[in-house]
């Protein structure tokens, strides 16, 4: 299940709370330490040097705990007491180039200024440009606020121990942070503390989506309409209908404009592709959810187009997902109540429909997402970035874990827009539209992150084959 984004606070109660049912301490510094070097290990090859930071607190114990686990590794472990005398010491380990540096020196405990020695061994690390695995919260790291106290050590990757800390997901401290993974199974008793924020595991996927009945047909599973395409943007209306087609609806029709229709239509062979007639009064066929946005980009396109993406919005009893261009022809207000809507911004345009910067958007993106869902009539919000957040104006936010910085290609939310229709045309996703959400959101990222592994070059394209094939179990 999902897991809560705890304060520091929170972490202490659930730490005294498996104190209290007898489990040790020890034990679970002994099964931190087994995860560090499990995760060491995947970063790094036989024979390769790790340097391990190892403070006097809890997280230099796991940092220990991980080197007898290392054993094909070559493994140099500094016990930092004295930033200012230890300091030539971690010069001489820099210098021989280690493949990964283990951040043990501070965890979430720290609350005060660093003295300017500590600040200058951070920035001597930090220097060194080496790849970093943090242990728990990257040293130096306000793990409540995501600020720094005078210096922070720039992780890699930030292995973080129960569950997310609500500083880890600032703004602030994406930079330092790197990409965050958390360690779940270290004897910790159930979490007793609950949020507002919950990071999503593969496990709250379990059982969904339904198996498919054995005499279904194409008409079980709905029919998703994408209108999508302009001139200049026409590979944003290939894209997301390859991105529909991947979350196999029973059919997927496409409108286009008919500057494109040509070039579209010869990449598509499953979807149905018409262009839009010149004057046509807006009359899509017969659909269970409708996407509107990818590629309408347009300097001038037709004034039937807008006008039905407003009336789309406002009378649709299906599903509408609205991306990209279109979400700037949105006008705030109510929406039948029972009727699904979903905007999928990036936090530019979150910041246009609110009227702010994106500085703002991102400062506090949980409220950003609850004013959008407000001003436009509780719609869900897919609001994109690091951490893509799933929401509402009320209730529970979601908070993805998968995905990485190479999704940052032109083209990647036409994919994720398309997923989401083709995913919401469907009953099933939409009895249950917030799960839809997530699993499509999830698989996004999972991709990104399984081809990431596989090779460092892919191209959307490649995002748009691979969506949806990762496996759960």
């Amino acid at each position: 299940m999902s897991l809560p984004v705890i304060s520091v606070a929170q972490m202490r109660e659930w730490e005294q709370a498996t104190w209290a049912t007898g489990r040790t301490e020890a034990e679970v510094v002994r099964r931190v330490g087994q995860a560090v070097a499990l995760r060491a290990l995947q970063l790094t090859r036989s024979g390769n040097l790790i340097l391990l930071l190892a403070g006097k607190g809890h997280n230099g114990d796991d940092v220990r705990a991980a080197q007898p686990h290392l054993a094909d590794r070559r493994c140099e472990l500094l016990e930092v007491n004295s930033p200012g005398s230890d300091l030539p010491r971690l010069t001489a380990a820099l210098a021989k180039r280690p493949t990964l540096v283990v951040d043990g020196l501070f965890g979430i405990g720290l609350n005060r200024p660093l003295d300017q020695d500590w600040i200058q061994y951070i920035q001597t690390l930090n220097a060194s440009a080496l790849r970093v695995l943090a242990v728990d919260v990257p040293s130096g790291l306000n793990a409540d606020t995501g600020a720094n106290f005078g210096a922070v050590v720039g992780a890699e990757t930030t292995l973080t121990v129960g569950a997310p800390k609500q500083g880890l997901l600032c703004s602030t401290a994406a930079e330092s942070v790197g990409r965050l993974e958390v360690v779940t199974h270290v004897g910790l008793a159930r979490c007793p503390c609950t949020g507002g924020l919950n990071w999503i595991m593969p496990s709250d996927f379990a059982g969904w989506p339904p198996r498919r009945a054995a005499q279904a047909h194409k008409g079980s599973f709905g029919h998703v309409l994408v209108v999508a395409g302009s001139v200049g943007y026409h590979g944003a209306a290939v894209l997301a209908t390859r991105g529909a087609q991947r979350a196999q609806p029973g059919l997927v029709t496409l409108v286009t404009l008919p500057g494109v229709y040509t070039p579209v239509a010869a990449q598509l062979q499953a979807a149905m592709v018409r262009p839009l007639a010149e004057g046509e009064a807006f009359k899509p066929t017969q659909c269970s959810a409708a996407l509107i946005g990818p590629g309408l980009a347009a300097a001038e396109l037709p004034r039937e187009l807008i006008a039905f993406a407003r009336r789309l919005w406002r009378e649709a009893a299906h599903p509408v997902v609205v991306d990209a261009s279109a979400l700037d022809w949105l006008e705030p207000g109510e929406r039948p109540r029972s009727a699904l809507r979903i905007l999928t911004p990036h936090p530019g345009e979150a910041a246009r429909l609110l009227g702010c910067e994106p500085a703002q958007v991102q400062a506090d993106r949980p409220q950003a997402l609850r004013q959008l869902s407000r001003r436009f009539g509780n719609a869900w919000v897919v609001l994109k970035g690091q951490h893509t957040l799933i929401g509402r104006s009320e209730g529970e936010i979601l908070v993805n874990s998968t995905g990485n910085p190479q999704l940052a290609q032109g083209g990647s939310g036409d994919v994720l827009a398309g997923f989401i229709a083709g995913w919401l045309a469907q009953p099933a996703a939409q009895r249950e539209p917030g799960r839809a959400l997530a699993f499509a959101v999830w698989h996004h990222g999972a991709a990104a992150d399984a081809l990431s592994s596989r090779q460092p070059n892919w191209t959307i394209e490649d995002l748009a084959d691979a969506i949806g094939n990762v496996r759960l179990d």
